[in-house]
């Protein structure tokens, strides 16, 4: 998972209020609960000595959020007097939550957003298609195609010397539409990184689209002949990304396994993403930990397992922090990824550790 979308939350100073609040609105006086909740979250972020600008636009930003349909849930996070985020999550964490610290408390969105497989999704037929897009930072890309041949279209029950040519020509019709639906297929595919690609839509149309794709992308595609079922077409989606972002986390246990010299364990761990020598931290998030780190100001790296290492390297006022939160800062800024990792896939020494961009006693390319 890349936490470059995390980056605005580490450009300020601090400190932060992380707000986690049941938005849902499905249920009768939906409203007056949500403002009930969020006034309970107000009360926590002021007794722990948060400002009443900050508190003010978070309040501010939960009001102007779209809402949606079915249940979900809402993190803001704000600082100075500025929401620096607010992101609708699929589900309502299991409980509201506020939180006032030096760092913001990003890891309960992070470990719900999970892997995030940028993705392209299309609904074809004879005369084009509807396509859908997902980049990995969750931005949508929205496409309709409409194919340029418009005749012959349909195939009719006739006899006679000319139905065979006749059934030709409009097979040729759709070819060429699906064609065109290919085309824009392939520049949303390229624009989003797309990892899958789900073609669903007319039993017919669907091979013949897929078939004009360039070959670079045939093997990422999943096809369906789901036409017009939206809940079962999303199944199918849900479960082709499920499925990319598994071999995403096989293929890291393996490397991790593979490493001449794995590395394991927090203090360890801290030390590869003080170098910048860790391209994946494997994780398993633990809600309930109460592990701390120390770090200093602005520099990522500044993080340790213990304050006189920073302040042996010039930091004057270490500052002692959530682990995940110093965690989450130092590999969002040294540019390596995150996976979480479920208890019991992988045995790493207190719960973390890391794939290396490059070994002991080698140097960064």
């Amino acid at each position: 998972m890349e936490l470059t979308f995390l980056r605005p939350l580490f450009a300020a100073p601090g400190p932060w209020a992380s707000v986690y609040l049941d938005a849902s609105r499905a249920e009768e006086n939906a409203d007056r609960e949500v403002e009930l909740r969020l006034r309970a979250l107000r009360e926590k972020l002021a007794a722990d000595g948060a400002d009443e600008r900050t508190i003010a636009a978070i309040e501010d930003a939960v009001a102007s959020h779209p809402t949606q349909p079915g249940r979900y849930g809402l993190a803001v996070f704000a600082t100075g007097g500025d929401v620096a985020l607010a992101e609708t999550m699929p589900v309502p964490p299991d409980t509201d939550l506020a939180v006032w610290g030096p760092l913001p408390h990003a890891m309960p969105l992070v470990a719900r957003r999970g892997e995030e497989v940028p993705y392209v999704r299309v609904l074809v037929g004879h005369g084009g298609g509807e396509i859908t897009g997902l980049d990995a930072g969750g931005v949508p890309r929205r496409e309709r195609v409409t194919g340029g041949e418009t005749f012959p279209m349909r195939k009719v029950h006739a006899g006679g010397w000319s139905s065979l040519r006749y059934h030709h020509a409009v097979d040729e019709t759709w070819k060429r539409n699906a064609g065109d639906v290919a085309k824009a297929v392939t520049e949303v595919a390229d624009q989003v990184g797309a990892e899958v690609i789900v073609v669903a839509g007319d039993a017919r149309s669907v091979p013949k689209l897929a078939e004009q794709l360039p070959k670079r992308l045939r093997d990422r595609v999943v096809t369906t002949d789901i036409a017009g079922e939206t809940d079962r077409l999303d199944d199918v989606t849900v479960q082709a990304v499920a499925d990319v972002a598994d071999r995403h986390v096989q293929d890291l246990i393996d490397r991790y396994r593979a490493q001449q010299t794995p590395s394991g364990g927090l203090a360890d761990v801290v030390t590869r993403l003080q170098r910048g020598q860790a391209d994946t931290v494997l994780l398993i998030n633990d809600e309930s930990s109460t592990d701390k780190l120390w770090i200093g100001p602005g520099d990522p790296t500044l993080v340790a397992t213990d304050e006189r290492t920073l302040r042996d390297s010039g930091v004057q006022d270490p500052v002692q922090v959530r682990a995940d939160a110093a965690l989450l800062r130092a590999i969002a800024g040294t540019s390596a990824d995150l996976v979480l990792i479920a208890p019991g896939e992988l045995d790493l020494p207190h719960g973390i550790g890391a794939v290396l961009r490059y070994p002991d006693g080698a140097t960064a390319a």
